[in-house]
This record gives structure tokens, C-alpha cells and sequence, in this order.
């Protein structure tokens, strides 16, 4: 198994003279690989594991058959979630028309993921003239026409108030917290109208959808550890495995039991 741990092992790949180089890696479960940013645009793919992957825009939990697209000078940081495969791509802005110009989760369809795959196999200076340069030109016509969700279930939305990202790191730390936004307004010196509203202005969504979501991503990550179910409800905030996983299936379209077998 190849196991990078090297925060320097990626300069090589995204300053080749090549529009897209691939690299493949494998991180520890916990492993974490600190604030840092790229010159390219990166996709972030796991075969195996669960990255989670933050910037100051907000929060990607990424399972298998997902995979999140940076744009090129953003700063972020990758967590693993359970023994990761992770092969990354570091892609030129300007190699291809229609690529995303958002930072977003991807949907990895069978033919992106072969792709990525035999990508991350490749030598830095392939012939862009050989099969290998035909096959990385294939790769960037599939970034190029993949449809970017409206609704990005795998993203939790972050503040830029610093009052209210207090709110929300707390939240993140203890996700069963049963603080109500009127105890969070008063806690903040200002009226539940005004903390709904600045919230809302600041991530998109309501408080109380931003807890559910919240609570759902975070489930994710317990669940990829092999959690027993009943205990990852409790520890997020649900009364019950049912109650759990109704709003689960609700958001996700299946069972949490069946999550990592369905994706």
C-alpha cells in the first residue's frame, strides 16, 4: 500500500508542464493535512474512506462515488475519515472550456472514476500524443460536462460572522447540543428575530436546517468508522435509531445502514 505523509509530495504534480497530472495516496484513519493551497484547480476523490475537507466557505463531507473540485489558491484542509484511498488530480484553469467554477461536490459516475484511476497511475511527463495524453484529454471533456447540483447535500455552509461561527463550531463539537436559536440569541445580545436572520443572510438556511444538516454530515463520519447506528442517533441529537434514520433517508435517499453499500 503507498502511504503518503509527505506535505510536500504534491509540488512535483501540480508544477508539471502537463494541464493534468494525477497522484494517489493512502492516509491513516484521523490523519489530518493542514491549511494549504494549491496553484492548480484539485479534485479530490477516496476510493476507500471518507474525507472531510474544509475551507473557510464552509464544510464537504466526502464519501466513496463523490469527489470535491477546488478552485485553484483556496485554502483548505483534508481530514480522513477511516483508512482513505484518495487519488488527486491537479488540473491548469485554462486546460479546457466548461470546467467548475465553484468549489463543489462532484457526482464520480463508473467512467469518471476509471478514469481518475488510471490517471493517478501515469508518469508526470506522459506524451500528450501517446494513449496516455488521449486518455487525460478524455478526462478533462468529463469535467468539463458534468452538471454541478443545485443542491449540494454533502456541503455545510459556514459563516463569516465570527459571533455566529462560534455558534456553529460549537455545534460541530457537540452536535446533540440542544441549545435553541432564542438561548443562542440572548447568549449573543441580540433578538432571535435578528440572529435568525443574520444567520440565514451568512449560510443560505435557517439555524434549525444548518443543525440538521450539521448533525447529518457529522453522522457520516461516525457511521464511515463503523459506529453502531443507535449510538451515532444519540450522539447527534436524535431521540431514537428511527427518528435518525427517517430524516436520514429523507436527506439522502437511503438508510444509514444502507448508505455505504447504496453510494
Amino acid at each position: 500500500m503507498l502511504m503518503i505523509i509527505d506535505s510536500l509530495a504534491h509540488i512535483p504534480f501540480e508544477s508539471a508542464s502537463r494541464p493534468i497530472t494525477g497522484m494517489a495516496a493512502n492516509y491513516p484513519h484521523g490523519y489530518n493535512i493542514a491549511k494549504h493551497k494549491h496553484l492548480r484547480s484539485q479534485f479530490l476523490y477516496a476510493t476507500q474512506g471518507v474525507m472531510v475537507v474544509e475551507t473557510k466557505e464552509g464544510r464537504w463531507v466526502v464519501p466513496p462515488t463523490k469527489g470535491v473540485w477546488l478552485q485553484a489558491h483556496v485554502e483548505h484542509t483534508v481530514s480522513m475519515r477511516g483508512k482513505v484511498s484518495m487519488r488527486t488530480l491537479f488540473i491548469d484553469p485554462d486546460a479546457i472550456l466548461g470546467l467548475p467554477e465553484k468549489d463543489c461536490v462532484l457526482e464520480v459516475s463508473p467512467l469518471l472514476r476509471e478514469l481518475v484511476l488510471e490517471a493517478s497511475r501515469l508518469p508526470l511527463d506522459y506524451d500528450i500524443r501517446s494513449r496516455d495524453g488521449q486518455l487525460m484529454k478524455l478526462l478533462l471533456g468529463e469535467f468539463s460536462r458534468i452538471p454541478i447540483l443545485s443542491i449540494q447535500p454533502f456541503h455545510l455552509p459556514w459563516p463569516a460572522d465570527e459571533r455566529l461561527e462560534q455558534v456553529c463550531i460549537q455545534i460541530t463539537r457537540q452536535p446533540a447540543d440542544l441549545t435553541t436559536a432564542n438561548q443562542w440569541a440572548d447568549l449573543l445580545a441580540m433578538s432571535t428575530k435578528t440572529f435568525q436572520r443574520r444567520f440565514k443572510s451568512h449560510t443560505g438556511i435557517t439555524f434549525g436546517q444548518w443543525r440538521q444538516l450539521a448533525r447529518l454530515l457529522l453522522s457520516l463520519e461516525s457511521l464511515a468508522q463503523g459506529t453502531p447506528i443507535i449510538q451515532v442517533a444519540l450522539e447527534h441529537g436524535y431521540g431514537s435509531q428511527s427518528a435518525y434514520t427517517a430524516v436520514f433517508k429523507r436527506h439522502f435517499g437511503v438508510t444509514p445502514s444502507n448508505f455505504y453499500n447504496e453510494i
